[in-house]
């Protein structure tokens, strides 16, 4: 097959929805597609050129003067590149898609990455939408997406093309017992009620130590929370770390306190790296740590549930031991491999149903590709 993926850019910030997308493209064109990659370009341009991905300059932008540009670019694509699917993993891409080319030949598929913004019910104008969890999924049949053309395919970060060949960071000689979370600095992922947690916790764990890894628009106002707590020199602000793992091996307990989360990859990275792991339940997280066999499941926005739960397993080495044993079970059904078999049975599916019109030009050849 010949496959396009569209997205806003593909920089190495953290973003999951990136990361995952370069994952699927990775692996798709390792199992012998087609596939380019449309974005503004990032620090990810290399790593699909290891892989055998073409990268192609297309700038996606809601601003309307952005527009004539931006269409031209896409039909530019399309022309030369003649693809069978056009995989959008943002708004922006999914409606550029469905309504830049008039005769399209190619099958829109939308992966729905979050659906707590208002917009994400636009995402329905594809031909097929994936939902990253059972949850969303539901969301999404409750805003009117008819069940026949909306899947599922959980995301999955165990044997990620990202890392494969990185060295491992040096040893951030994190303090123990270790508390841990990866996220950005958002209120909607629940860094404020980790940080009251913790300030509960510390006088009965005194020795414990919290690391924040990550960055983003609320930190100040999280780092002025910790000091108002009292957190100075126990609570860390790591700032964002390209590759988290050698923070996530030596974590004792790992924690993703969030409001919303539609199947967080960090938490198959926590569990891949051994970590006991405490999360919110809500939307897909408790599909990524198997319902109650992999985590401790708490209520969000409750820092007193929270500190519970990780009191609970600071007080207990041999439950942490355990519950951290547990996370390592079915992370095959997490593996990036799973995940593109799952969306290449989907393309197949939806390409049987709806077959592609005959073309009315030779199909791209060797001397188009050299176009992109």
């Amino acid at each position: 097959m010949r496959i396009i993926h569209l997205a806003n850019h593909i920089q190495l910030v953290g973003n999951g929805i990136v990361n995952m997308m370069i994952d699927l493209a990775c692996m798709q064109a390792q199992a012998g597609h087609d596939v380019v990659v449309a974005s503004s370009g990032g620090e990810f341009e290399t790593l699909l050129a290891r892989h055998g991905v073409r990268h192609v300059h297309l700038a996606q932008s809601r601003d309307p003067w952005r527009a004539p540009a931006m269409l031209l670019g896409f039909r530019r694509l399309v022309q030369r590149f003649d693809p069978d699917v056009v995989h959008a993993h943002m708004l922006t891409g999914t409606l550029l898609a469905r309504f830049s080319v008039l005769r399209r030949r190619y099958l829109l598929v939308a992966t729905l990455h979050n659906e707590f913004p208002k917009t994400a019910s636009l995402m329905r104008f594809a031909d097929r939408v994936v939902a990253v969890s059972e949850a969303v999924a539901e969301s999404m049949r409750l805003r009117g997406v008819p069940a026949e053309r909306l899947s599922v395919v959980r995301n999955g970060t165990v044997g990620t093309p990202r890392r494969a060949g990185m060295p491992l960071p040096p040893s951030p000689h994190l303090q123990r017992p270790s508390i841990t979370t990866v996220a950005g600095m958002y209120q909607r992922k629940g860094i404020q009620d980790l940080l009251r947690a913790f300030a509960r916790l510390r006088p009965r764990f005194p020795q414990a130590t919290l690391y924040l890894v990550g960055n983003g628009p609320d930190r100040a106002m999280m780092e002025a929370l910790a000091q108002e707590l009292g957190l100075q020199g126990h609570a860390h602000f790591a700032g964002f770390v390209g590759n988290p793992a050698a923070y996530l091996a030596e974590t004792d307990i790992f924690v993703l306190p969030s409001h919303k989360e539609a199947g967080g990859l960090v938490l198959c990275e926590a569990r891949e790296a051994g970590c006991a792991v405490v999360a919110t339940r809500v939307d897909g997280n408790p599909e990524m740590v198997g319902g109650e066999q992999a985590a401790l499941l708490v209520p969000p926005a409750d820092p007193d549930a929270l500190a519970d739960a990780i009191g609970r397993l600071l007080d207990d080495a041999v439950l942490r031991a355990d519950l951290a044993a547990r996370g390592q079970h079915s992370l095959d059904d997490f593996s990036v491999q799973r995940v593109c078999e799952a969306y290449l049975q989907l393309y197949d599916r939806a390409l049987g149903e709806y077959p592609r019109p005959q073309p009315a030009r030779v199909r791209a050849t060797e001397s188009h590709r050299g176009m992109l």
